[in-house]
């Protein structure tokens, strides 16, 4: 399989993975065939990437970090309960709202169990392939990867546990936020970003009474957009004066709001995001957690385009857990274009004067060779 922007796909493609709607529902299957229309209804969707099939690579697969099971029950929950959050302003008063603690705790125990099998995974992106409202892909997104980090680091289970929920519940203010301002096209104004600035209070607000919640649930999202440096906000508390957890939160969730599409920009790659963070080393995020995170971020995911320093194109076929950034690449190119008749590999760990200079630059114009059964 490769994985291909949208805009570098053409009609006869077939999709090598699943496309889920909102709710967890199979919109297209593994081995559709792509038409125009289908890519335009893609686009507009706001699906980036996805993974196609190509006889060349078909040995190449992308493992997901959790079960499709796992990930289709818990974007329903999460959708379910943050729509009904959503309804909470307009209840009349004295109505009792339904408890979300236990709902979230089971679904955190799946997470938890399938993680704990898979301890030395890397963190993919999730968002391929999902249309969806970008407040509940983003909240299981950020679970899942500060989850991967937090059992990385050697928190106990208990530990993983509220960590786990601080993530999954650290934008739930954003369910007393305007639908108008959450999901505005262009640049906010000063006063649509101070109300944007308002849902981590609101955030901890909705969980401190939460039966059966973590009162440190409620602290991270209170505190996730808090810095090092007092540079965040909504309190401008700088250092220790920040819970740990809030710290993970805060640099998944910068990392992944950098990866994911939005309604006023095209995502980020993941190499690109990783040095954004990187440069806030010591001022925005703690060094120590940085190095936990750049030694567990595929920063180049399985199945991308990538173009080496020799002119060589190809895909990266393999990770590499030692050394994340130098994977193992599939060429498919030589470096005047030409599609090779014998695909080799090169292991970027060990070819130490080979390296990656371009990412989902414009491919030749043969189109990937699709199998016809």
């Amino acid at each position: 399989m490769r994985l291909l922007p949208i805009s570098h796909c053409e009609p006869g493609m077939k999709l090598a993975k699943k496309i889920f709607s909102a709710d967890g529902i199979v919109l297209l299957g593994q081995g559709m065939e792509l038409t125009n229309r289908l890519i335009a209804r893609l686009e507009q969707c706001g699906v980036q990437y996805v993974y196609i099939e190509d006889i060349r690579t078909e040995d190449v697969q992308a493992p997901s970090i959790i079960s499709e099971e796992t990930f289709r029950m818990a974007i329903k929950e999460i959708r379910t309960n943050f729509l009904e959050m959503m309804e909470r302003p307009k209840m009349k008063k004295g109505v009792t709202y339904p408890f979300i603690a236990q709902p979230f705790r089971m679904m955190m125990n799946n997470i938890i169990d399938e993680l704990s099998n898979h301890k030395d995974a890397m963190i993919m992106l999730m968002n391929m392939g999902t249309v969806d409202h970008y407040l509940f892909q983003h909240s299981l997104n950020v679970c899942v990867y500060t989850t991967l980090l937090g059992m990385s680091n050697g928190y106990s289970r208990d530990e993983v546990m509220t960590l786990g929920m601080g993530a999954l519940l650290h934008d739930v203010g954003k369910t007393q936020i305007s639908m108008q301002v959450l999901q505005k096209p262009g640049a906010l104004s000063r006063e649509e970003f101070e109300q944007m600035k308002r849902h981590p209070q609101l955030g901890y607000e909705l969980l401190k009474d939460e039966p059966n919640m973590p009162l440190l649930v409620a602290h991270c999202a209170f505190q996730h957009h808090e810095r090092l440096d007092g540079s965040g906000y909504p309190r401008g508390i700088k250092g220790n004066e920040i819970h740990d957890y809030a710290k993970w939160i805060g640099l998944v969730d910068s990392y992944d709001a950098m990866t994911t599409n939005r309604v006023y920009r095209a995502p980020m790659l993941p190499h690109e995001a990783a040095e954004r963070l990187y440069a806030g080393t010591g001022t925005l995020y703690e060094q120590r957690m940085l190095q936990l995170f750049r030694d567990k971020v595929a920063i180049y995911p399985i199945g991308i385009n990538v173009r080496l320093q020799t002119g060589e194109r190809g895909i990266v076929s393999s990770l590499n857990n030692t050394y994340p950034h130098r994977p193992t690449v599939r060429v498919l190119y030589n470096e005047a274009g030409e599609a090779l008749k014998s695909p080799y590999e090169i292991d970027l760990s060990t070819q130490l004067t080979a390296m990656i200079v371009g990412v989902n630059e414009e491919e030749s114009a043969e189109p990937p060779l699709v199998s016809s059964l």
